[in-house]
């Protein structure tokens, strides 16, 4: 069996429970739910939906290369909204920052986060880069 790699690079937000960032098998890269969080002050990047998609994407960007990928080597991207009335905001700054790569993605209202502030989460999975 292929072992399992699990790590919280550095400069990465402080998981706010009892697990890694990042687990690792082989090629396959799974990133568990993150919000806006800035990694170098640990207070929320802002309290509007699009700084904290900003933010959740720049350390995606962070986490992946710790692991050699990059989000052109996203495979699925889970999105959790406390409001599905920031949708359209989220996706203008998700599309700026993905460009042309559009994994596939899932979407899912819901009722709460688990920190206070959070407007949404995020986690997925990628590939090594070639």
């Amino acid at each position: 069996m292929p072992e399992v790699v699990t790590s919280t690079p550095a400069g990465s937000p402080k998981p706010i429970g009892p697990y890694s960032h990042i687990a690792r098998v082989g090629d396959w890269i799974t990133i568990g739910g993150v919000g806006g969080v800035d990694p170098t002050t640990g207070a929320l990047a802002g309290d509007t939906v699009e700084a904290q998609t900003r933010q959740i994407l720049q350390n995606f960007t962070q986490m992946l290369a710790s692991v050699g990928s990059d989000l052109a080597h996203v495979v699925h991207i889970n999105v959790f909204l406390l409001h599905m009335s920031d949708f359209e905001a989220m996706n203008r700054v998700y599309a700026e920052v993905f460009g042309d790569h559009l994994p596939a993605r899932t979407v899912i209202g819901v009722h709460e986060l688990p920190k206070p502030g959070f407007r949404l989460t995020m986690n997925l999975n990628a590939v090594i880069r070639d």
